[in-house]
C-alpha cells in the first residue's frame, strides 16, 4: 500500500511537482542526502523528495527547500516531525508540587 493511499497531501503539492521532483533527483544524483552521525552521506538510493522545512512551518516549494531522501531517512524525519507537531498541540498543565513530608512544618 502506498503512503498516498489515505492521504490528501498530493492535492497540496504544486502543479509542477513532477518537474520539481525530477530536478531534485537529478541535482542530488539519485542518492539520499541524509548524513550519518560520522558526517558521511547515506549511500542508499533516494526515493522520496522531502521538504527540508515543512509547509506547516512556513517552508516553500523552492528547490533550496527540497531534498532527496531514502525511504528509511524519510520515514525517520517524518516521524520526528509528527512527534514535534503533536507535542506543540498538547495542552501543558502544571501539577501541584508535593513537598517531602520531612520538610513540612
Amino acid at each position: 500500500m502506498s503512503g498516498w493511499a489515505n492521504s490528501r497531501r498530493r492535492e497540496s503539492l504544486p502543479k509542477n511537482w513532477a518537474r520539481l521532483r525530477r530536478q531534485v533527483i537529478r541535482r542530488d544524483g539519485g542518492q539520499c542526502t541524509a548524513l550519518h552521525s560520522d558526517g558521511t552521506r547515506c549511500a542508499q538510493p533516494g526515493t522520496d523528495v522531502d521538504y527540508v522545512v515543512p509547509h506547516s512551518l512556513g517552508g516553500s516549494d523552492d528547490m533550496s527547500n527540497l531534498a532527496l531522501l531514502c525511504t528509511f531517512h524519510h520515514r525517520a524525519k517524518s516521524s520526528s516531525e509528527g512527534g514535534r507537531a503533536a507535542a506543540l498541540k498538547r495542552v501543558k498543565t502544571e501539577s501541584p508540587r508535593e513537598s517531602h513530608p520531612a520538610l513540612d512544618d
